[in-house]
This record gives C-alpha cells, structure tokens and sequence, in this order.
C-alpha cells in the first residue's frame, strides 16, 4: 500500500508541471514521500545493505520515477524514427530505453536524497534538550531542503537535467516564481519542499505521539503562514515596475519556419526551409524589423554553404536587416549546433556553438560502449562537438544570451552570460522531435530563466511554441504549434543585474552550511 501511495504522489508532482500546469499540487505532492520514509525509525540492527536497500529506499525510488517518468515521457516522441531508416521496432527501443534511463536517473536524486537525510537522522543526541522532537523535526526539514537543492544543484552540472521541482510552477505561477531572482531556481525548490516538510513534519508529531498536537498544529500553522507569505512577496516583486527606454528597443522578427523533422535533413526539408525563410525574413524586413531571429538549425547547412547556394544570403545583402541564423558551423572536423549572429552586410559579428549537448540525440555518453548498442539518433555524418563554456555572443543592438534547444534547462549557462554582460535573452530550438507536452514545458523553462536574470526574451522554434516573455514573467505573445508563422514585436535590452545573477546559488550552500552546523550540534 505505501508502494502505491508514492506512486500516485509522484504522479501529482508530474501533473503540476506544463501543459497540465496544476502546480498547486506541488505544495502537497511531496507529504506522502515525507512522511513514509520518516514516520517511525527503523527497528532492524544497522548495516549498510539494511541501510540502503529497504522500503523506504523503495519508496523513494517509485516516488522519483513516478515524478520523473510522467513529467518527461514525451521523450517516447522520437518513435518512429524510420524517416531516418531505424527499423520501427528497433526505433521503438530506443524510444522505451531513452525514456527509463532518463526516468531512472532522476529517481536516482530522490533515492539518494532518502539515503542522506537518514543517514543525518542517525543515532542519538547527548544533551537533553537535543533529544525532543521539535528539535529533530526541525533538523531533519533543514537537511531535507538543503540536500534536496544541493542535488538537483549537483544533477545540473550534469549532461541530463530537466526536472527540476522548481518548474512545476511554471508558466502560471508566476508570484512564487519572481523568487527565483533571489537564488535562482532552487529557491522555488526549497520553498515547495519546506511547505511539505511542515506539513508531514506535523502529522509525523502527531502520529507518534498524540500529546504533540500543540507542536502539530504550530508546524501545520507555520506551514501555510510560509506559503501565503512567500507568495505575497512574489506578488510584490511582480507588480513592481520596470521601466522600458525607446533607446534599449529592440524591434525583433521570429520566424517559425514549421519544417517537420521527417522531411527537414532531406531535399525537400532543404528546398522548403530555404525558401519559407528568405521569404519570411524579406516580409520582416519590408516591415521594418531592427534584427530577425530564427530557429535552431533553422538552415541546416554550414555557413559557406548558405552564401554560396541559398537564396537567404542574397536576401540578407539587398534588405540589410541583421539576423541571427541557425545553421550548422565547423570545428576541427566536426559539426557544431551554432546561432549566427549576421550583420546587415552580411558578415558574421558573432557565432555562438551549443554547449550542452542533447544524449543519446547529438552524442552518445561512454560512444565506446553505448555506439555498439544504439545508433545515433543525430543523422549527421559527423559527430557534434559542444561549443566552449565562456563564449560570448554579439549582435547589431548588444551582447545577447543564447540558449539553443535542450540549454533552456540549465540555469547557470544563463547566469553565467548575463553576468558577463548579456542584455537579452534568444532562445533558438528545434522541438518537432516530440509531442506537444514537450514545447510547453520548453516554454516554462525559458520562463523561469527570463524571470532569474531579469531579462526579455525572444522564444524561436521550428514547429512552436515561440514567444515573447518580459522579465516578470509574463507571456506577451506565443505561437500556435505546428504552424508557420512570421511575427514582429518589441523587446528591450537591460544591463540590471539580480542577486542570483551576481551571486549564483547561494541560498543551497547556505542551508548546507547551516544543516552542518545541525548535525555537529547534534553529535555533541
């Protein structure tokens, strides 16, 4: 029964997130968790394999890959791949093997958060005062929310990241998110986790022992104080202005050039991007656009390629309107997903390589091991090479923030060109690859990274959903999905610089520390 019990709460978390968007279930998804693994000590004599392979550890494991399966099953969505002449079978494992590893790993970070905050829970305080169980409950509530954001921190430096708890309130609560300019993305985290933690934390007291029903409710009462008034701090940085200068317009034209990836690395994926993009980028222009965005990958050729044959170049040199362009670049024999920075004679100002790489689709991990059992999902003849962690990218109106397809996820790539200097943020992505549930969850990252660094946002993707998102948040304009579209608007430089950004993640090393300082007392 506890089995199912943590399989359906997990599954409440992956409601929360985009496109089913019921966050409000976050602040309570995460009680069962808590309170099966933390409600009574366990009674068999130590070891490490009792330790660590046990029901709660199960519990935990079925939690994460209830949370992480559901939230990220669209990943299934690259079956078929027989366009790209994988046998359908053989596509489908690959699509059930991408999905249950990617599940798995996230499960991962919740068991090995399990494992941490018990082993922290171990053993007996000297002092007296220690030993009350006010003080452990609000012990173990700290290294809880500590090791939580300390691993999704820690996941994050890694080349999977996607599931973060933080973006199950994204797009729509947008109060709590305003938060992240703090601390970035794991201050939502902690604040979910600690509204939870009160909560089980509460009935925990209760259940064990029922003459703790004052502690009870003060935690239960804590709890909601904590989430109503987060919540209306969030509200108050939401509300509070910004201003907007005529001098740091920018007025920017997307183009959604709608290339389904069946057709898009053949002839006539190639004759129709060329063509639906010289033609968008000639109506952008007549309507007096100052820069025009495109997808990633949106002319999948290298740059000489592109002035040599296509027409788009010619376009550029008769309009002389700037463009960053998604195309393919060369380094050291490879290929590179790169954003073209253009200006209006043509020239290449800049050049920007993606820096992390999609697994199992633009590289393989451990190829010498994984290469003899799938074959690259990527069609390239060559393989991908990331792009450096420290370029910086210039265009016509400033340095920009780029983050290109699957890099919406991580964070710190945005803090770190925002603080280098980066006055806006374009995203350039190619999302035809999977189902709908996959573009809205996209657009809920890029929501949190707009709000983090307090920049706009330029959303362009292949097949939606594309848009304009300014620095609360808020989504000025989106894009139909699986529809070609050219659309202009306005979006504005900034050169403000929040306590994340300058600060990175403090708020985690913080908790760390003082969960530390916890646990020494406690082992006094």
């Amino acid at each position: 029964m506890q089995i199912i019990i943590a399989g359906l709460s997990g599954l409440l978390m992956g409601l929360s997130t985009a496109p089913f968007s019921l966050f409000y279930l976050a602040w309570i998804a995460l009680i069962p968790l808590w309170f099966l693994i933390f409600y009574q000590e366990n009674k068999v004599k130590f070891t490490i394999k009792s330790f660590i392979f046990n029901e709660k550890t199960l519990i935990a494991f079925i939690w994460g890959l209830a949370y992480h399966g559901f939230a990220i099953f669209w990943i299934t969505g690259i079956h078929p791949m027989t366009w790209m002449g994988v046998p359908w079978l053989a596509s489908l494992l690959i699509a059930i093997f991408c999905w249950l590893f990617i599940s798995i790993w996230g499960a991962i970070l919740v068991v090995t958060w399990s494992i941490l905050i018990r082993f922290l829970d171990l053993g007996k305080p000297g002092k007296l005062w220690l030993k009350s169980p006010w003080f452990k409950s609000v012990s173990r509530i700290i290294w809880g929310v500590a090791i939580w954001c300390f691993l999704e921190w820690f996941w994050s430096q890694g080349a999977l990241w996607w599931t973060s708890l933080s973006y199950t309130q994204s797009p729509h609560n947008l109060a709590i998110l305003q938060l992240s300019k703090f601390s970035g993305y794991s201050t939502i985290t902690a604040s979910i986790i600690v509204v939870n933690a009160l909560i089980a934390e509460g009935l925990i007291l209760y259940h064990n022992n029922h003459k703790n029903i004052r502690q009870s409710i003060i935690f239960l009462i804590t709890s909601l104080s904590l989430f109503i008034g987060l919540h209306l701090l969030g509200s108050f940085l939401y509300n509070t202005p910004f201003i907007n200068s005529d001098k740091t317009a920018i007025k920017v034209g997307i183009i959604q050039g709608n290339i389904p990836n069946t057709i898009k690395l053949y002839p006539e994926g190639w004759r129709r991007a060329i063509e639906g993009y010289t033609k968008g980028y000639e109506k952008l222009a007549n309507q007096g656009v100052d820069l025009v965005i495109t997808p990633e990958t949106a002319l999948p050729f290298d740059w000489n390629y592109i002035v040599n044959n296509s027409s788009f170049y010619p376009a550029i040199i008769k309009k002389k309107v700037p463009v960053l362009l998604g195309a393919f670049g060369f380094k050291n024999g490879s290929y590179t997903n790169s954003l073209f920075s253009i200006d209006k004679y043509g020239q290449i100002l800049s050049r920007f390589d993606k820096i992390k790489l999609v697994p199992l689709g633009e590289y393989i991990p451990f190829e010498n091991i994984l290469g003899k059992i799938i074959d690259r999902l990527s069609p390239l003849d060559s393989h991908l090479i990331a792009g450096k962690t420290d370029q910086i990218f210039k265009t016509s109106f400033g340095q920009a923030i780029v983050g290109i397809c699957y890099e919406s996820a991580f964070s710190e790539h945005f803090r770190r060109q925002a603080k280098a200097g980066g006055e806006f943020i374009v995203t350039a992505s190619n999302n035809a690859h999977y189902s709908q549930i996959m573009p809205a969850q996209h657009h809920a990252q890029d929501v949190i990274r707009a709000i983090e660094t307090d920049r706009w946002i330029a959303r362009v993707t292949n097949t939606g959903y594309s848009g304009i998102v300014n620095p609360h948040g808020q989504n000025l304009w989106i894009s139909d999905i699986n529809t070609y579209e050219v659309h202009q608007d306005i979006i504005y430089t900034r050169d403000t610089q929040t306590l994340y950004v300058k600060f990175g993640d403090w708020l985690t090393f913080l908790l760390l520390g003082l969960g530390g300082i916890l646990w020494g007392i406690k082992m006094l």
